[in-house]
């Protein structure tokens, strides 16, 4: 039987009751390929990010800091607020709102650098 809580870094993430059960069913996380860890289960910001998700993070990091040098860092950004940056050579819309009631949302998950780019810009919530 294979099922996607057996894979070690969802296993890992399982409450011990919740592993504790599955076990009871005869279910044991798979074993990982060597040289390969198990992803998410570090510190804050251990989880490896596909390259998507890291360029993401760059344009909004760009759209927040166009938005502090124009708005300045104690002027909250509003939801629905888009800003257009010019980001690898192409105009991008970045829903900038969203992205940074997300980032406050999921701070204590980002990593030490991320963290260090949002507080160099100044805004008070990454400090």
């Amino acid at each position: 039987m294979r099922t996607h809580k057996r894979e070690p870094r969802v296993w890992a993430r399982l409450s011990a009751e919740q592993r504790a059960r599955l076990e009871a069913l005869g279910l044991r996380p798979a074993e990982t390929a060597p040289g390969r860890g198990v992803e998410g289960t570090g510190a804050a910001g251990g989880r490896a990010r596909t390259a998507a998700a890291r360029a993401a993070f760059q344009r909004g990091v760009a759209a927040l800091a166009q938005w502090v040098e124009r708005e300045g860092a104690e002027k909250p950004v509003p939801r629905k607020h888009t800003e257009t940056i010019v980001f690898d050579g192409e105009d991008v819309d970045v829903r900038l709102g969203v992205w940074t009631s997300n980032v406050r949302s999921r701070f204590g998950t980002l990593g030490e650098d991320e963290r260090a780019q949002l507080a160099a810009l100044g805004v008070g919530w990454a400090a």
